[in-house]
């Protein structure tokens, strides 16, 4: 089933505790479309400036499921760039630079051939972007997206708009505690639930997951990795694993959806352990059938 993704492509500087990495492919989108692609064809949709380097997204080029016809490279505008530095608790970051560049312009259009796409996720960027880009569409059976802590604190009124018009929102637990005003989680994502047309899957980190459907709670525990390189897009590869999951399925209801869940918390474990893509370039598909299989025999009793 057709996967379109729109959100950001960034150049980023990472500076962990097991190392540093500077230019390195980076974004939302970047992240989802790479981790949805082990499960399903994606349909990429982004900008980049002109000052991109050549050849800077052969990676998802590389992959030949992924389509790029949604790329725009814009003339006299440069690419979205931050900088990270994480502690020796990777669970703690400090953004070091940010420059919006391009993401503070016009969005990008989808193109035309795009537009029939059944399953959607618009990544975290500017509540009024998503609206945008989410009348572009033409009957998508399932939409959703992701929100970060800014748009909630600055963009309220327009952020619940465009969680009427979705099937689904990512976001995580302090996230959710701050959209509804509860301080407890499990309030906080039933409410969110309310929000939005079908389900709410609230992100706790290492702590795993809360999915959040028909009125009920589903808990599911983050997978024990060993190995924390750089947690960057962990979240997108999680919503991108979980996502592509969801387009090869027939039919979308509770089961299904904590499977993605599952799925997607094995995806972002695998993406975690590398700068960039870097680890996702090294796996297939049973890489990640295997990980999942161990997850659920981890979590089974």
């Amino acid at each position: 089933m057709s996967l379109l993704v729109t959100g950001s492509i960034g150049i980023d500087t990472v500076e962990a505790p097991s190392g540093m990495v500077e230019d390195a492919l980076g974004g939302s989108s970047v992240y989802f479309a790479y981790a949805a692609s082990f499960f399903s064809p994606v349909r990429f949709v982004g900008v980049v400036g002109e000052d991109c380097p050549q050849d800077f997204l052969k990676p998802l080029a590389d992959r030949g499921n992924i389509d790029l016809a949604g790329l725009e490279v814009r003339k006299g505008s440069k690419t979205f760039r931050w900088h990270g530095k994480y502690h020796d608790d990777v669970n703690q970051r400090d953004t070091v630079s940010v420059e919006l560049n391009v993401l503070g312009e016009v969005g990008p259009s989808i193109p035309p051939q795009f537009r029939d796409s059944k399953y959607v996720f618009l990544a975290n960027t500017h509540p009024d972007l998503q609206i945008e880009l989410l009348a572009q569409l033409e009957g998508a059976s399932l939409v959703v997206a992701d929100t970060m802590d800014i748009w909630i604190g600055t963009e309220r009124e327009m952020l619940i708009d465009l969680l009427s018009r979705i099937d689904g929102l990512v976001l995580n637990d302090s996230e959710a505690m701050q959209l509804t005003g509860k301080s407890n989680i499990v309030q906080a994502g039933l409410e969110c639930s309310t929000m939005v047309r079908r389900f709410v899957v609230v992100k706790k980190g290492e702590h795993g997951s809360l999915l959040f459907v028909n009125g009920k709670v589903y808990p599911l525990p983050g997978y024990p990795t060993e190995k924390v390189v750089d947690p960057t897009g962990a979240g997108d590869s999680f919503a991108g694993g979980m996502m592509g999951y969801l387009a090869e399925q027939d039919i979308i209801d509770a089961e299904t959806l904590y499977r993605a869940i599952a799925y997607g918390t094995v995806v972002a474990s695998i993406e975690l352990e590398d700068f960039s893509l870097n680890r996702f370039t090294e796996i297939d598909r049973s890489d990640i059938d295997a990980r999942f299989a161990e997850f659920k025999e981890l979590t089974t009793f």
